[in-house]
């Protein structure tokens, strides 16, 4: 056997029990998974970094906002890239994540989400609440459908 057949064999061996521990996670292996990966990706969006949103996010990712408006993965990646929003803040507040489970291959994230910053209609700062959908893939996790309510009043 070559230097070459061994690597591949050693390789595929090596995906292959990748995928059995996959698919074998426990349920709260895989909500603390998705929790992790969720609170990633919100920090990801507060840098701009694209890459780390991209290796997230499903091909087929849509966000839907409170407002209506319908954002693609390359609506999202764009504005990364472009810097069009500067996050002072972008993160879940502290106790409200909550990660459900349904069947062996979704996960929904919901999470009272805080952001401030600057954007193309100037500062920002507000609070929602979203819910992310997660589903496991060959890949891992990826985050394919979010929902984002609309900017909640300020607490009294």
């Amino acid at each position: 056997m070559s230097v070459i057949q061994k690597a591949r064999s050693v390789a595929v061996a090596l995906g292959a029990l990748r995928m059995s521990a996959t698919a074998h996670a426990s349920p709260e292996q895989d909500r603390a998974a998705v929790a992790a990966l969720d609170t990633e990706y919100q920090a990801a969006v507060e840098r701009n970094d694209a890459d780390t949103m991209a290796r997230i996010l499903h091909p087929d990712m849509i966000l839907v906002v409170g407002r209506g408006a319908v954002f693609t993965r390359e609506d999202l990646l764009g504005s990364a890239r472009e810097e069009e929003f500067i996050y002072e803040r972008q993160v879940e507040e502290e106790g409200t994540q909550i990660v459900r489970l349904y069947g062996g291959d979704t996960a929904i994230v919901t999470a009272l989400l805080w952001l401030k910053g600057t954007g193309p209609q100037g500062p920002f700062d507000r609070r929602l609440w979203f819910s992310d959908t997660y589903v496991r893939t060959p890949q891992g996790w990826r985050y394919a459908f979010g929902q984002a309510s609309l900017n909640l009043p300020p607490p009294q």
